[in-house]
């Protein structure tokens, strides 16, 4: 059979379409591939951890990240692609991280401890971009920075900087500080005091919690003779691994609230912040890991959307234009925290409101009306430029 003229531009135009719709919608499609690596060291069993923090922990939050980059990157031509590892041993992740590095990843979260990460920057140098989703060492940001290193987690600093203008803001300002034995609780304490100067709190007693004894049965017979002195308003309990901070609420010999890592507590995140959107990202979190999203898992997913919204804005995936961008004056985050985020261009910390909460229940968000600074209020929390020997920018 013989075509007419006017058939074959037609059916000449159907084939080519049929060809091209073979192809893939973006034949310059940008990929940006990301990096996840976690280990935290056993801490052995604690004697009130009810709620242990989930195995998953971060890694959740980086794949939530990874699934809204796609949401805006599959319109936009961009591919977010995840490669994770939760290693068994320390060896085991720094093994993993040179497979990555090999592997040409430029974009790595890590949720390790802090001299884990200090490994991890010796291999991977000037190679990749790596973003700190797990530690919380004020020296990382002090003094002990990396023009390669980005910190998603709050500082112990920033946490009890949040909560001792909230003491300050009530005017609860004589405290009674517990600290415990550990590495973490003492770190935390330490942090706590440095606030406790910084916004005019008084610690009237500093004790060290030393005992041994099982306190789900002695903790009514000690612990209001371990907290009688001088007249308080709050207690503030630093005990990160929570062998006995559970313990001090309601057993105290004054009749005083309980704050600090226990209590009233401040993290990166909470399940009960609702506001500014927030109870979408809770909701999206909740169907994909089946359990709340942790500060942890927060700190992962803002490392990742960070990238994403670098990617975005530079129309590029390569890392040091990344870099550049995400600590530049250009750069902000939507994070459902009532303000938007940005990165401190002298230590790489992600500037972030902080949440004061107890188990159920959102009580305040930090920074505080009041509380003033000459560029931004969120630089209330923390160690401000002058206060910081680290300039990554320069």
């Amino acid at each position: 059979m013989t075509l007419s003229l006017s058939l074959r531009p037609l059916l000449c135009g159907l084939a080519l379409g049929a060809c091209l719709a073979t192809l893939p919608a973006h034949a310059d499609e940008l990929g940006v591939r990301y990096g996840y690596l976690q280990w935290q060291p056993d801490r052995g069993p604690a004697l009130a951890l009810l709620t242990p923090e989930p195995e998953d922990s971060g890694l959740q939050g980086a794949r939530l990240g990874i699934s809204d980059n796609m949401s805006s990157g599959r319109f936009l031509g961009q591919r977010h692609e995840l490669e994770s590892t939760i290693a068994a041993s320390e060896e085991a992740l720094l093994e993993a991280l040179a497979a990555m590095l090999e592997d040409d990843i430029r974009l790595i979260v890590l949720n390790v401890p802090a001299q884990t990460l200090r490994r991890a920057l010796e291999i991977s140098g000037d190679q990749a971009l790596l973003f700190n989703a797990g530690a919380r060492d004020v020296a990382l940001r002090l003094d002990d920075c990396s023009p390669y290193l980005l910190h998603t987690a709050p500082s112990h600093a920033m946490l009890t900087d949040a909560l001792a203008q909230w003491l300050n803001l009530r005017r609860w300002r004589s405290v009674f500080l517990i600290s415990g034995q550990h590495e973490d609780d003492q770190a935390w304490a330490e942090a706590f005091r440095r606030s406790a100067q910084k916004f005019a709190v008084n610690v009237v007693a500093d004790k060290a919690w030393t005992f041994e004894a099982d306190m789900r049965r002695n903790a009514s017979a000690e612990l209001p003779l371990f907290t009688q002195g001088p007249e308080y308003d709050v207690v503030v309990v630093a005990d990160e691994r929570n062998d006995f901070g559970d313990f001090v609420p309601f057993n105290t010999w004054l009749p005083r609230p309980v704050v600090g890592t226990q209590g009233m507590a401040a993290d990166a995140w909470h399940p009960a912040v609702e506001a500014w959107g927030a109870a979408q990202l809770q909701n999206r979190f909740q169907r994909q890991a089946e359990r709340p999203m942790t500060g942890t898992d927060y700190a992962a997913w803002a490392a990742v959307r960070a990238v994403g919204e670098a990617v975005t804005r530079t129309e590029s995936a390569d890392m040091p234009v990344l870099r550049d961008y995400l600590l530049g004056d250009d750069f902000e985050l939507a994070a459902f925290k009532g303000r938007p985020l940005s990165f401190r261009d002298w230590n790489g910390q992600l500037r972030q409101p902080i949440p004061l909460a107890h188990p159920n229940s959102l009580v305040a968000m930090a920074p505080f009306e009041g509380f003033l600074h000459q560029h931004t209020e969120l630089d209330t929390l923390g160690y401000d430029r002058p206060e910081s020997r680290c300039r990554i920018s320069d």
